[in-house]
């Protein structure tokens, strides 16, 4: 069995079919972990639901903070934004079985033997791995309750407050724990964040960092695989670390990770994420 994870989709399926028909993969047998942000901005987010659901069993997927806008449009259509391109998906026939699957993924994962786990974003440096699974489970539970679902998604919308708080209670303390998982980039070693900035590693806001580059990081112990942060484009010198998000939808890459080999495959993007005419490499490639 071998297993894959991929960088952010945003509804770029054909960069996806490219990747999984160069590894040869067989639902059956591997499976295929998705860093988050299936849908939107990119040209095809109900294909992509659609064939993710189909592969539904074969899939380890973790939620990103388009996925979490979708359920919350998904409530209140009103929440859709001028570039979103998600319409299509709220209106399918299919719309409450894919919303269903959707809302059962989790925030982080994590594999104990091979010692690897994945978000969307990041971990903030001041959690132990185990905090912040028993963090994510919170908001797990929330998405997959009836009663709290809507009231949560009307809330989760916010940068305030910016820094986690022991003392948290109620739709606060879900807020900046989703906004860790699905939105963070730079914080402070007490995990202070800073979620306006969203350019590369140069330009961090004064007396910020990213969040894996802190010495303190208490996660330091397991290897991290995350997406949403296209401008680092893949290239993360901090051991431990990797990024998988190289940008498909904005006319860079789609890339996989073989977890077992440590090889990389790319697949390159038009803007859109559709394939580029020109042709694409055979062969895994080296880490940025």
């Amino acid at each position: 069995m071998a297993v894959y994870a991929v960088g952010d989709l945003q509804g770029c399926l054909q960069p996806l079919k490219c990747l999984l028909q160069r590894v040869k993969f067989d639902p059956s047998a591997d499976r295929l972990w998705l860093v988050g942000d299936l849908v939107n901005r990119g040209p095809e987010s109900l294909e992509t639901l659609r064939f993710l659901y189909s592969l539904r069993d074969s899939l380890v997927c973790v939620l990103g903070n388009h996925d979490l806008h979708l359920l919350a449009a998904w409530h209140n259509i009103d929440r859709l934004k001028k570039g979103d391109t998600l319409r299509e998906v709220l209106e399918a026939p299919d719309a409450e079985q894919l919303m269903g699957w959707l809302r059962q993924q989790k925030l982080l994962h994590y594999d104990e033997p091979r010692g690897v786990a994945m978000v969307h974003a990041g971990i903030p440096p001041q959690w132990t791995l185990g905090t912040a699974l028993e963090l994510a489970a919170e908001v797990e539970q929330v998405l997959r309750d009836d009663e709290r679902l809507k009231s949560f998604l009307d809330g989760m919308y916010g940068n305030e407050p910016n820094k986690w708080s022991k003392r948290l209670t109620g739709v606060e303390r879900l807020r900046v724990i989703t906004n860790y998982f699905t939105r963070m980039r730079f914080c402070t070693a007490e995990g202070k964040l800073d979620l306006k900035s969203k350019e590369g590693l140069d330009d961090a806001p004064k007396g910020y960092k990213p969040w894996f580059a802190h010495k303190g990081r208490r996660s330091r112990h397991v290897d991290i695989i995350f997406g949403h942060w296209a401008a680092l484009e893949g290239r993360v010198s901090e051991p431990g670390v990797i990024a998988l998000d190289t940008g498909c939808v904005w006319g860079g890459a789609m890339t996989l990770y073989d977890l077992d080999s440590g090889e990389y495959h790319r697949c390159d993007c038009a803007e859109g994420g559709a394939l580029r005419t020109a042709a694409v490499p055979a062969h895994p490639i080296a880490q940025p």
